[in-house]
């Protein structure tokens, strides 16, 4: 196994101590603030303590099998709230009308896992009626953000001719839009009812939920005529963990720690571009 060592903020030293842990291994610079080490000895024990020893460093810390590369996959699959974008869009609309501290609350339980994601998005967008819909695009021109490295990540995959799907728990607002800024092939998202110019409190159709992404995952991936294990899937929260689960590899970015547990994967500190470095030749 090779172990990834990276950091934005990660000095020389810090990666060369943390490199040292895992023993005897050839050290390759990744550039200023990465490392790889090659062959090292993998178990479940050095793991624990390279995790430990990484997070408190700030370095993301990823053992992967030696010689993988963007090129063994076929799609990047992404969650898009607080994964490809810095916000969690349902929170900052309900700034608009005032009610972002218990809007939050809900989306922060239901992210780790501890309320049923369909009813609590359905609460949360109850509580959005009769707010005008154009505060949807103030939130789009003053508020989202592209994660860090997020661009650049999504350049290195085309490059590398894989297919891109953002799938959301959020809204076709926000995805339909960055589709078309990002270049992104499919998109899936819940869509807001809008009457009179007004929100309604309601979603149109079926909720995407974590069973619901986990089969678009699965269809587009049936689509292009890629295996799932051919899939690089990438979120943050519990509704993530079915499609991730499915993947070849998974991404946690900024995760919870219910998700991080499970991921292939943890992006603890370095941006979404940290992904090309683990699966650097």
């Amino acid at each position: 196994m090779n172990l990834v060592l990276q950091g934005p903020q990660a000095s020389s030293d810090t990666l060369d101590r943390l490199a040292a842990i895992a023993g005897p291994a050839r050290v390759t610079r990744l550039g200023g603030h990465a490392v790889r080490c090659e062959d090292v000895p993998f178990s479940a024990e050095l793991k624990e303590r390279i995790d430990a020893e990484a997070f408190a460093a700030q370095v993301d810390a990823c053992f992967i099998e030696a010689g993988r590369s963007l090129r063994d996959f076929g799609l990047v699959a992404m969650d898009m709230d607080s994964t490809l974008i810095t916000i969690e869009c349902i929170d900052e609309i309900a700034d608009m009308q005032g009610l972002k501290p218990q809007v939050a609350e809900i989306t922060e339980a239901a992210m780790r896992g501890e309320l049923d994601f369909a009813a609590s998005l359905a609460r949360r967008v109850a509580l959005l009626e009769g707010l005008d819909a154009g505060a949807l695009q103030r939130v789009y021109d003053e508020r989202l953000r592209i994660s860090m490295g997020g661009e650049a990540m999504l350049q290195a995959v085309r490059a590398a001719g894989l297919k891109t799907l953002l799938v959301s728990g959020g809204f076709t607002f926000f995805t339909e839009r960055l589709q078309q800024r990002l270049s992104l092939d499919v998109t899936h998202a819940n869509v807001l009812e809008v009457a009179d110019g007004k929100l309604t409190g309601r979603v149109l159709g079926g909720i995407v939920d974590a069973e619901e992404k986990m089969r678009t995952v699965q269809r587009v991936c049936a689509q292009y005529g890629i295996d799932p294990a051919q899939a690089i899937v990438m979120g943050d929260g519990a509704n993530d963990l079915r499609m991730m689960g499915i993947a070849g590899l998974s991404v946690a970015f900024r995760a919870k720690p219910v998700v991080r547990a499970q991921a292939s994967v943890a992006l603890n500190f370095s941006g979404l571009d940290g992904l090309l470095t683990i699966l650097q030749k």
